[in-house]
Formats: structure tokens, sequence, C-alpha cells
């Protein structure tokens, strides 16, 4: 019979390995990547699933004599040491498989089984590149298979261990795949005993019933994730609404007063704040806030001082009496509600501002051409009660300038370790004395985003009130 025939006849008797591990190796890579695409930790789980499909495959494939003859010699060459490795290796990410679906101390045991199946895989593919000896670890890797095995079926089996090692949706599912593929397994053992060849493709039908068992898991795992996940961006989104809510809609009309406001937040909420108290057409208070952290706690601190601020607008026009009453609504609460604060109060009538701070930046006064750094600063509000912050007043004149920042402005990072400053900022401010508060401020943010690398997301909420006397 002529070579080629011979060939074709081989593959005939190989087709359905050919085609079998073609199916599992492009569920695997497919489900590979998948799970890259979407870079969510849940669908980790997808990767090692994926991983061990189509490695499964990828051995069926390898075992087929009449396809690896048609290739070229190199790739005949590597074949033994490729199908060696998978051999080896196809414990691992099985392990890994079950580690991101179990829980306490199942967890752990599944990690360290990994590792074990690992250290035994290297130890046998080195083995078998010095000596050519295939087999002389399998004993070792086909008894922690089974010891794994065995622990696994008696968790999953077990509605009491399940419930507690196993983060399942559907226990039935899995109970099933691994029962069918525990029968196969035992059948295929007790054929080979007996002298009797098993049927070949019940090896496949027990292994694809134990890995979409498993798949069908994973998948119900990461949909009650979506799930939980779409609902807390739906709730972070009325969190946002109920914020901006909070904050000032607009400006008020002060006489001699022209303002601007400029609030940006880091994420869907913030621990920024600012409002402004206008007692009557020449006086007004404003307050500016940073809550320690960042996101939905920041935020919800950051409502308090809200609230906190219609409780002592009766003292509007004294920044102390501000700053006191609202740390004595922060002291004595949880360590990690800190708020530093910055209050400025403006009176045209009179031309005077006072101004005090508790562990705020600075105030920024531009006047007559020069840049004033204004430090009244006292504790950071929520340390303890009783703390005093002293008051600087000042008079004002037209053509004066004040800036009330929160530090997300003065600690952008450029991604090399250098910090926006305030030196920067104090030159944006000298470069756009000439401008309009909102002038000014869109400037300040375009520089603040050619400062921050573009690939690099807002590191802090950014607020900024800006004021001139006209």
């Amino acid at each position: 019979m002529p070579l080629t025939d011979q060939v074709a006849a081989l593959l005939r008797g190989q087709i359905a390995n050919i085609v079998v591990g073609s199916v599992f190796l492009f569920i695997g890579l497919a489900s590979c990547a998948m799970a890259t695409l979407r870079h969510r930790r849940s669908l980790r789980v997808l990767v090692w699933l994926g991983t061990w499909s189509a490695t499964y495959g990828a051995m069926q494939i390898c075992q087929a004599a009449a396809l690896i003859a048609t290739l070229p010699r190199w790739i005949q060459t590597l074949v033994p040491y490729a199908n060696v490795a998978m051999t080896y290796l196809i414990l691992v990410p099985a392990a890994l498989s079950f580690f991101e679906l179990s829980l306490g101390r199942l967890r752990v045991l599944v990690q360290v089984a990994a590792g074990l199946g690992l250290a035994i895989a290297v130890a046998g593919f080195v083995i078998f590149v010095v000596t050519g000896s295939s087999s002389s670890m399998m004993l070792y890797n086909n008894l922690l298979a089974a010891c794994v095995l065995l622990v696994l079926a008696v968790v999953v089996s077990v509605p009491r261990l399940s419930a507690r090692y196993l983060a399942l949706q559907n226990r039935g599912v899995v109970v099933v795949g691994m029962l069918t593929f525990a029968v196969e397994a035992l059948y295929s053992i007790l054929s080979r005993r007996l002298g009797v060849e098993p049927l070949p493709f019940l090896d496949h039908v027990g292994f694809a019933a134990f890995l979409f068992s498993l798949g069908y898991a994973a998948l119900e795992l990461i949909f009650a994730s979506e799930r939980r996940l779409l609902a807390v961006e739906s709730e972070l989104e009325i969190a946002r609404k109920i914020q901006l809510a909070i904050l000032p809609s607009s400006v008020p009309q002060v006489r001699s007063l022209r303002m601007g406001a400029t609030y940006r937040p880091m994420t869907a909420v913030a621990g920024d704040f600012y409002d402004f108290v206008r007692v009557d057409e020449q006086r007004v208070g404003i307050l500016m806030a940073d809550a320690a952290g960042h996101g939905v706690p920041a935020a919800l601190i950051a409502s308090m001082v809200k609230v906190a601020m219609q409780s002592v607008a009766g003292y509007a026009s004294d920044p102390r009496a501000v700053l006191q009453g609202l740390n004595r609504l922060f002291s004595g609460q949880s360590p990690s509600q800190l708020v530093s604060a910055a209050y400025l109060w403006l009176d045209t009538e009179d031309r005077t501002a006072s101004y005090s701070a508790a562990g705020h930046p600075p105030l920024l006064r531009w006047k007559q051409g020069h840049l004033e750094r204004i430090e009244s600063n006292g504790m950071l509000m929520g340390i303890v009660q009783g703390c005093d912050y002293p008051v600087l007043t000042m008079t004002i004149e037209p053509g004066e300038r004040f800036l009330l920042y929160t530090d997300g402005i003065s600690e952008v990072d450029n991604g090399r370790g250098d910090f926006f400053g305030d030196v920067r900022l104090e030159e944006i401010v000298r470069e756009n004395q000439s401008k309009t508060p909102a002038e000014l401020s869109d400037a300040l943010l375009r520089e603040i985003d050619h400062w921050r690398p573009a690939s690099a997301p807002q590191q802090d909420d950014i607020t900024l009130v800006v004021v001139d006397v006209v």
C-alpha cells in the first residue's frame, strides 16, 4: 500500500481524536479569549477552565500519529516533549479551576495541590529530557489527581460541605458532571484490569460532562457577579445624583463679587464638598471640605458636612465658630472620619474678609500683582474636640482674587513621581490674572489634564472656588 494511502487509513482511524481534540481546543481558547477581553477578576475561572480544555484538546491531537506525520520534521520532534508536558501539567489548571470556585480551607488545600502538581510536572519533564522516560513521575501525578478528585467529590456530594466550602449557585449540575466523570474513570480502570479495551469515546464524554458542569457553575457565578455589579453601578448613579443635588446648583449673586466653582469627582461620588452661605446681597460665607478617602465612604462624610453646616449657619460670620461646630460633629466618631475644611467669610459692605481652616491647603489671595498664601490652620476635624481655629481678618479691595481648592489639584502626579504642586498652581493663577473665574478654572483643569498622563485615571477629587472682588 502506498505511503499516502497508509496515512489516509491512519487518519480515518484517528479522526475521532482529531475532531474531539479540535473542539476542546477551540472551546478552551475561546474561553480564555473571552476572559482576557473582559478583564474581570471574576472571569479568572474561565481562564483556568479554558486552559484545562485547550490542554486536553491538544493532547488528543498530539496522539493522532497520522496527523503528526504530515507536519514538518522540526514540529514532529517537539511533539513528544509537548505531549509529556501537557500530560503532567493538565492537573494544574484543573486544580486552579476548583480554586476559583472554592472557599475557606478547601481553597488553601486546592492551591497546595496545584503547587504540588506543578512541582511534579517540572520534575517529570526534566527527567524525560534527561533520560527519555516519560512515566517516571506519572505514579505520583496520578496519585495526587486521585486524592484531589476524591476530596472534591466528597465536598461536592455532601450538601453541608458544599455550602461551606464551594461558591456554587447550582450544586446539582456539578454533582452530575463529577459522577459521570467518576463512573467513566471507574469503567476504564476495570476494563483494563479485565483485559478489555474500553470504548475510547467514553473518555471524552466523561471529561466533557465534568468540564462543562464546572463551566456551567462558573458562568452562573459570573452572571450573579455581573448582576451585583450592575446593581452597585445603579446605586452609585443614584448616589451621584443625590450628591450633586446637595451641592450648590449655581453660585450666589453677591454685590461686588464674581464667583465661579468647579467640581470634578474622581469616581461617581466624591469626598469633596463646597457650599455657599448667602446671608444677604453683601455677605456670603464659602465652605470647602475634603473627607479622608474616596468613593462612597468619603461621600457619606461629605454629606454629613452638608447637614452639619445647616446647624451652624447662624454663626456664618464667624469662621472659628463654624469650624468648631463642624468639628464637634465629627469628633468621637470613627477614626477614619477625618475632614479638612476651609471657611471664607466675605462682607462687601464693610470690605472685610475672615478666613480659617482645619488642615486644609492654603487660601490663595491675588492682590496688587502679588500672590499670597494665607495659612490660618487648625487641626483636622474629627480628631479631638475643643480644637481652636485661628481666624485671619483682612481688608479687601477691588481687583483682588481668592482661590479655595482641595489637594486633588496640587497632588496630581505626572506618572514620573512629580506632583503638580502649589508652585505650578500659582504660576497658572499669575498667567491668567485677567481671566474671569470660569476661564481661570478651565485653564487650570486643562493644565492638570496635560500634566497627568493620558492613560492615567484621575487620582483624587478636584474642587475649586474662585472669587473676584469687583
